[in-house]
């Protein structure tokens, strides 16, 4: 079964780009592997608390990156 797992600082994708990038990543398998993957791929978008990730040693958070929420 194809799978991928999405994760974006909470707030920073609406629900609209969500469902874009299950339908891209979906149909990116399907280029890959046949129209035969489609019922059996699962596309996993998680939205992780500011601050509750980090990269190399550092937490970070939207204001450090310089981003915003997305509006709700």
């Amino acid at each position: 079964m194809p799978f991928a797992n999405f994760k974006f600082p909470e707030g920073v994708v609406d629900a609209a780009r969500k469902e874009e990038i299950i339908h891209r990543t979906t149909a990116m398998f399907v280029e890959y592997f046949g129209e035969q993957v489609r019922p059996y791929t699962m596309v996993l978008v998680e939205e992780v608390a500011d601050g509750g990730w980090g990269r190399a040693d550092e937490t970070l958070t939207l204001a450090k990156m310089g981003l915003a929420a997305a509006p709700a």
